[in-house]
């Protein structure tokens, strides 16, 4: 790892390099990739590189001629002695300890994927051993004379904002995938643009989204998706944006950079990821009663157990069976609007008819009761009493931006939009 000091101080301004867990002095092949500051303005023709850095097997720890580092993950099967072995310690009185002593029992029980550093001299001989804890500090087994002594450190937990884009293929997941975006943030994706985008009929081949958005570290591993920061999703050749703003204390929403709210009232489909088995129709052939007759509402295919979404803000009207819906759920909404939610294999543990729900929340599970051949969602829309198509009735918008906080959301956004542009054709490509 190059020192510190190294590092010009505008160069860090702009990009910085991190490499895993940091604070340690690591050997061996790490990934570096950039990390944007959410407080640094980035410059339009600044490029972001992504490439895996080969490191020496061994070197000298900077200011220290005797002493090395090394790294290793636990892998399956492995034992004591072969996780030393590959990193390179050579001591049998540090083998014994490590495998035998109650201190070290967390190292023994450390699940796949976990990260092991160890500190040796040139002989090999142990000098220190970190690895992560089950309450998130890191355990630390140090040298202490002729024997071992294990104590812990403070987990060290941060926020680092990171950038993702990807072009459609095929489908919305497959491309997030491919760009390395976290699912927690591909939902989220979703949520923000669902309202002006139907993910289940619009998507072309060639859409492109960027995401900048948080991720939480602790120890240098990734623990935790956060909050989309801005996006935006290019779809038939027009770009969507969206940038979250703290509208108060303890609460806040997207807004595109006139201000108006991403956040509409209903939202498109009551399922993230799933196909339109059958539409909206005044008349169709029902494969179970074989005669022709309207279809009010959109059918869609979805694995059973699936999670479904109340579509907006609202009071349970009903939770139970009914005819062909089989298990549904009946939601009312602002006065005018109900839903319907069908074929549901079970329903949201303690839902009632009366309490109230947001949108989003999961009401039910997809299944195959009432009157279907496989699993699938019925859902319905209604205004006034009358079933509408949910894919081409205008939605209600959420409330803008209020004139009082239009400096505000300038302040606090403008710099997020800023970014968007520096990235637009910009792509990153995914960590191995």
């Amino acid at each position: 790892m190059l020192p510190q000091n190294t590092l010009s101080h505008a160069h860090k301004m702009k990009l910085r390099w991190f490499v895993t867990l940091s604070s340690l002095p690591l050997l061996g092949v790490v990934t570096a990739f950039g990390i944007m500051p959410q407080t640094d303005v980035l410059s339009r023709t600044q490029q972001t590189v992504i490439e895996d850095i080969s490191l020496p097997v061994t070197a000298a720890v900077a200011g220290n001629s005797t002493s090395f580092w090394r790294n290793e993950r636990i892998q399956r099967g492995d034992t004591v002695a072969e996780l030393l072995r590959r990193l390179n310690v050579e001591d049998q009185a540090a083998s014994d300890f490590l495998r035998r002593s109650k201190s070290a029992e967390g190292l023994r029980q450390l699940a796949v994927g976990k990260e092991v550093q160890a500190e040796t001299d040139a002989n090999g001989a142990l000098l220190a051993l970190r690895y992560p804890g089950n309450d998130g500090n890191q355990v630390v087994i140090e040298k202490d004379g002729n024997s071992f002594k294990a104590g812990t450190l403070p987990a060290q937990t941060e926020k680092r904002v990171q950038i993702r884009t990807g072009e459609i293929r095929t489908n919305l997941f497959a491309a997030t995938d491919e760009s390395g975006l976290p699912d927690p943030a591909a939902n989220q994706l979703a949520d923000i643009f669902g309202g002006d985008i139907d993910f289940h009929r619009d998507l072309r081949k060639g859409d492109k989204f960027t995401v900048i958005y948080e991720m939480n570290y602790v120890n240098g591993e990734p623990v935790r998706t956060g909050r989309i920061l801005s996006a935006e999703f290019v779809n038939h050749g027009h770009a969507f944006r969206a940038a979250y703003f703290q509208t108060s204390e303890d609460s806040g929403d997207y807004y595109s950079p006139e201000g108006k709210s991403m956040h509409k009232a209903f939202l498109r489909s009551p399922l993230e990821f799933s196909r339109i088995s059958s539409g909206f129709s005044l008349s169709r052939f029902h494969p179970i009663l074989n005669k022709w007759r309207s279809h009010k509402g959109v059918d869609y295919a979805a694995p059973m157990g699936a999670k479904v979404k109340v579509t907006s803000d609202g009071v349970v009207a009903f939770v139970g069976k009914q005819g062909g819906y089989g298990n549904v759920v009946m939601v009312d909404h602002q006065g005018r609007f109900s839903t319907v939610y069908g074929h549901l294999s079970r329903f949201a543990s303690g839902l009632h008819k009366g309490q109230r729900v947001g949108q989003g929340q999961i009401i039910g599970y997809v299944g195959m009761t009432g009157l279907a051949t496989g699993p699938h969602l019925h859902y319905e829309f209604k205004l006034n009493g009358v079933q509408r198509d949910p894919l081409k009735v205008a939605l209600p918008d959420g409330k803008p931006i209020s004139d009082a906080q239009r400096t505000a959301f300038a302040d606090a956004t403008n710099q997020l939009f800023a970014q968007l542009d520096t990235f637009h054709n910009t792509h990153i490509a995914k960590l191995d």
